[in-house]
């Protein structure tokens, strides 16, 4: 038995974990046990990895074909977004939907239908897919997209691996011309600012906000929205950039070396932090440019950066509030968090457009996610949320949920 926890590091179970690398191992695992919990990287923050008898993807991770001149691809499910990318960048493809981490499998991007900066245009990542491979619990192995097996395919696309085993996927990469993005920052003093800067930069590739979620007053949810494009090569050279435009600069990683003291994340720290960051990065308002990892993966130059929050871990909370609720619904519940003093120094905003799909979690409003460190009251704060969400019509993620 292993102690296992996903990236929250909450909650920690005894597990027996076994890999695979073929549909056999599969089922010889299921024979035995009956009933198993699918894992990949172990990065969704809440516990549907988890389960007593887990079946890692991790080393069943084959790329399969790559058409360079369409951008198709086919992989196994344990191939990570960071392998698909190492690949088509160089090649000038990048992923067609991403979330804020590269170390996540296609099998669960699939299975938590992941979403990016760039929903309102883009949609989740289930609609760049062309067709999955499952291996059901009964031993048949099927062919599913949206012509063939349309309900099964749809049930997979954000169902937290409860259809079968994905085995492997083909998707579609979108074209770039550089591995770099070029972005603009715009200051939000409120939440209605804020709310209004996204339907201005509805015609951006990508926007994201950070939000101060321990402002109060008029102050009440003052943010900061980076929106980005793919440059093109003039662009890079307007601004002296290397002349390897789909190469990505070297760069330095950093790690947490241990768990911190629980007392570092407070009230008092988290409400400096995020004076302190808004105020240094509302001036940064003229265009620049940065490599595609420092924009949609800053925090995978930390290595281990959840250690931060401590032994006892924390939950990533994220919900979506539907868009004729979202600013009256997104204003209560940002004044419940700082009335409470559960603050949060990672809170992201974004807005998503419309999404098909049986369970997938985006729907047509403003998501936002929030990291709360694990301590006593903090559960039952949660259902006070839940219930906050649920009364203007929103619902949570359950790739985040513990």
């Amino acid at each position: 038995m292993t102690r296992i926890a996903n990236w929250g590091n909450y909650p920690i179970v005894d597990a027996e974990v076994r890999s695979f690398t073929g549909p056999q191992a599969v089922l010889d695992t299921l024979g035995e046990h009956g009933q198993v919990t699918l894992r990949g990287m172990g990065r969704s923050y809440g516990d549907a990895s988890l389960g007593h008898y887990i079946l890692s993807t991790t080393r069943h991770k084959h790329l399969l074909s790559f058409d360079k001149a369409s951008g198709k691809i086919t992989c196994q499910a344990g191939v990570t977004l960071q392998d698909v990318l190492d690949i088509s960048v160089p090649q000038g493809w990048f992923l067609p939907v991403t979330p804020g981490t590269k170390f996540i499998t296609i099998g669960g991007a699939i299975a938590a239908d992941v979403h990016g900066k760039n929903h309102h245009r883009d949609g989740s990542f289930s609609n760049h897919l062309n067709e999955i491979e499952l291996l059901m619990a009964d031993g048949n192995r099927l062919f599913c997209s949206r012509s063939h097996e349309p309900e099964l395919f749809a049930a997979t696309c954000g169902g937290m691996g409860m259809t079968g085993v994905i085995l492997q996927a083909t998707f579609t990469l979108k074209p770039i011309q550089t591995a770099t993005i070029r972005i603009e920052t715009l200051e939000a003093k409120d939440l209605d600012a804020i709310m209004d800067h996204f339907d201005h930069s509805a015609d951006w590739t990508y926007s994201v906000a950070w939000i101060d979620c321990m402002a109060r007053g008029r102050d009440l949810g003052r943010s900061l929205l980076m929106r980005g494009e793919h440059a093109i090569p003039e662009q890079l050279e307007t601004m002296g950039q290397h002349n390897e435009p789909l190469v990505l600069p070297p760069r330095r990683t950093k790690c947490i070396p241990f768990p911190f003291p629980s007392f570092v994340m407070n009230q008092t720290t988290i409400r400096a932090f995020n004076t302190l960051y808004y105020r240094l990065n509302r001036r940064k308002k003229h265009p620049c440019l940065t490599d595609y990892e420092s924009f949609f993966f800053p925090l995978d130059t930390i290595h281990h950066w959840n250690r931060i929050y401590g032994r006892t871990g924390f939950i990533q909370y994220q919900f979506v509030l539907p868009l004729a609720t979202s600013r009256e619904g997104m204003a209560l519940i940002l004044e419940h968090i700082s009335e409470r003093g559960w603050g949060s120094f990672l809170a992201v905003l974004k807005l998503f457009g419309p999404q098909e799909g049986l369970l997938s979690f985006p729907l047509e409003g403003f998501t936002l996610a929030l990291d709360f460190p694990l301590r006593e009251g903090l559960l039952p704060f949660l259902d006070e949320l839940d219930e906050l969400v649920l009364s203007f019509g929103g619902r949570v993620y359950l790739a985040k949920d513990a």
